[in-house]
């Protein structure tokens, strides 16, 4: 075990100040980030972004796709809507939902390229 841990930590202290004080002020636009990461690590939300990602949907036809309650996809739904990931309309009694851009679509498809050559889906 401790060979193991040693094979991932350096051995001794020591690091490049400079890198570090400007990667440090570099990665603060990440900030709040974890959010978005956050409401794409639910792997029912991930099939409903996939399946928007294809066409506007009713709040009826998620709760089919994903096999749920109208209830759940309408919160799953209003989740993304919140997070800026979705937007709805309504058409008479039906409210319909699309991607709000297409760069959660890019995160999606990028995510599923890797996932799928890496082979992880055979694990």
């Amino acid at each position: 075990m401790a060979t193991e841990l040693n094979d991932h930590v350096c051995e001794c202290f020591s690091y490049d100040e400079e890198k570090v004080s400007r990667l440090k002020r570099e990665v603060a636009v990440t900030s709040g980030m974890g959010q978005l990461f956050k409401a794409l690590g639910d792997e029912t939300r991930i099939k409903i972004i996939y399946a928007l990602a294809r066409e506007e949907l009713c709040v009826c036809d998620v709760a089919q796709i994903i096999d749920a309650s109208v209830a759940t996809a309408s919160h799953h739904l209003r989740l993304l809507k919140n997070m800026g990931l979705a937007r709805s309309r309504k058409q008479g009694k039906m409210v319909f939902y699309s991607l709000a851009d297409r760069c959660v679509e890019t995160i999606v498809e990028a995510a599923l390229q890797h996932y799928t050559q890496k082979g992880y889906w055979a694990k």
